[in-house]
C-alpha cells in the first residue's frame, strides 16, 4: 500500500502538472460509483494536496477530487499522445490540459466532494495528526493512543491505526519500531508515554526524510522491511516473521534487537 511518504511524491508530480492549468478533459470510470467529473472540464486546477494516504485536487470551482490508492493504485503523468506503461483498462480516473494526460490507474476510491466540505468528510475529518504536516502535535497522537479500545491492541497495529496518526503504512511501521527497539506485539497499555512520542517521532522523521520534506535528509534504509531470515544488521541476529492483526503480510522483527519483555504475547506462527 502507497504510504504518506509516496502520497507527497504523487502529490507533487500530478500538481505539477495540473496546478495554474484548466482541464480540457475528464473521464471516470468504475468499478464502482463514478464521479461526475464533466463538472471539472474548463476549471483550473488551484491546488493538489495529500494528507495521511488520501491524494486531493482542488479546482476553482469549489469542487476538490479525493482518491485513496489502498493496495495497488498509483498515478502517472504522460504528454499528450505518449503510451501509457499500463492497460487502459485500469484507469480509474483519466484529467488532460494542453500540456499533459494525468491517469489514476487501479484506485479504488475516486470522488467528487465539495472543497467547503473536505475537512468534514468522515474518511479526512477521521485522521490523527498528519506525520507529513508542517505542524504536528506529539501529545495529541500520545492522546490518542491511550484510547481505552486500543489498550490491548499490539503496537504493530496501532501504529498504521491512520485515526492515531495518519501515513503510517507496512513499511514504515517496520522500521519505526525497529529504530526504537520496540517488539511488534507489545500491547499499547504496557508502552510508556515517552515510548509512544518517541515512536510517533521517529515515524514523522522518516517519512519526512522519505518523501523528501527535510533538506539534505536521504531517504532511510530498510533495516527490517522484507529481510526476513537474513541477518540484522545491527547485531547479526537473524530475523524472524510472523502475521500480525488481519494483515495477509508478515511482520518482521529482529529478537535481539526488539525483544520480548515478560507479559508480552508470543508472535503466532513465528518463521
Amino acid at each position: 500500500m502507497p504510504e504518506g511518504d509516496a502520497l507527497a511524491r504523487f502529490a507533487r508530480l500530478v500538481g505539477a502538472a495540473l496546478e495554474g492549468r484548466r482541464i480540457a478533459a475528464a473521464e471516470a470510470r468504475g468499478p464502482g460509483p463514478v464521479p461526475r467529473v464533466e463538472l471539472l472540464v474548463g476549471q483550473a486546477v488551484e491546488r493538489v494536496e495529500s494528507i495521511g494516504k488520501n491524494l486531493l485536487i482542488h479546482f476553482e470551482n469549489g469542487l476538490t477530487l479525493r482518491s485513496h490508492l489502498r493496495m495497488y493504485g498509483t498515478w502517472h503523468v504522460y504528454r499528450p499522445g505518449e503510451p501509457w506503461r499500463r492497460a487502459a483498462s485500469r484507469a480509474r480516473l483519466v484529467l488532460e490540459t494542453r500540456d499533459a494526460v494525468v491517469v489514476n490507474f487501479d484506485a479504488p476510491v475516486v470522488e467528487l466532494l465539495e472543497t467547503r466540505a473536505v475537512s468534514h468528510h468522515p474518511p479526512i475529518a477521521g485522521l490523527g495528526p498528519d506525520l507529513l504536516g508542517d505542524e504536528f502535535d506529539v501529545g495529541e497522537v500520545v492522546r490518542r493512543f491511550r484510547d481505552p479500545a486500543l489498550a490491548g491492541v499490539s503496537i504493530g497495529d496501532a501504529i498504521m491505526d491512520q485515526r492515531v496518526m495518519a501515513g503510517v503504512g507496512n513499511i514504515w511501521k517496520h522500521e519505526t519500531l525497529f529504530r526504537c527497539g520496540i517488539y511488534p506485539w507489545r500491547r499499547v497499555r504496557d508502552l510508556s508515554d515517552e515510548q509512544l512520542a518517541a515512536i510517533a517521532e521517529t515515524a514523522r522523521r522518516l517519512l519526512r526524510a522519505a518523501a523528501g520534506k527535510d533538506a539534505g535528509a536521504k531517504r532511510p534504509r530498510y533495516f527490517v522491511y522484507g529481510k526476513s531470515g537474513r541477518p540484522c544488521a545491527r547485531c547479526g541476529t537473524r530475523l524472524l516473521s510472523a502475521p500480525q492483526g488481519n494483515d495477509v503480510r508478515r511482520t518482521v522483527w529482529c529478537p535481539r534487537c526488539q525483544p520480548p519483555l515478560p507479559g508480552d504475547p508470543p508472535p503466532p506462527g513465528r518463521s
